[in-house]
């Protein structure tokens, strides 16, 4: 199996992925696809302690599987989603779809592994389960969302489950 390098600095990169996350380059597209099942999202956790655990950044990747690849936005990070390679990291996904704006709608990871989608005044929409975002506004987004850009591209929301925290759980008294 050959590996993957970014055609701008030569570092390894997944067959998914749409950038660089080394350079921010855009990535080359193939225009066929083998398999039409996003790869599977890994997230480490260490275990930390309760006082560490208050100021510590999750590792949680929210992950948009478009059907022209997947695009990944890790904790405490944004990224705008549309055509203008200028302002978008992630343009090349979108270059063959007109009806989605150059500034669509900007997605966000906050810094507790909640996510979040603003539409960013597009010609054609945003919508999350069907539902249109309205211009400007911010919806939060939970795992198997479906979020639409425009008429036709559509992308599954997926995002580690969240675990609950070990200290505080409790057991009722005499267990």
């Amino acid at each position: 199996m050959a590996s993957l390098t970014c055609p701008n600095c030569a570092t390894p990169v997944k067959a998914d992925d749409l950038i660089c996350f080394t350079c921010g380059a855009n990535l080359p597209r193939n225009s066929s696809r083998d398999d039409d099942a996003p790869a599977p999202t890994t997230v480490m956790q260490e275990y930390l302690r309760p006082e560490q655990r208050r100021n510590a950044i999750s590792a949680a990747v929210l992950r948009l599987s478009f059907p022209t690849g997947n695009v990944e936005v890790p904790a405490g990070t944004s990224m705008l989603l549309g055509r203008d390679p200028e302002e978008s990291l992630v343009a090349a996904a979108f270059a063959e779809f007109e009806n989605v704006s150059r500034r669509h709608a900007t997605i966000t990871m906050d810094d507790s592994g909640h996510a979040s989608i603003r539409d960013e005044h597009s010609t054609n929409g945003t919508f999350v389960n069907g539902d249109r975002v309205l211009p400007g506004t911010t919806v939060r987004l939970a795992d198997g969302d479906v979020v639409r850009l425009a008429a036709d591209v559509s992308a599954e929301v997926v995002l580690p489950r969240q675990h609950p925290d070990p200290a505080s759980l409790s057991r009722p008294d005499g267990q």
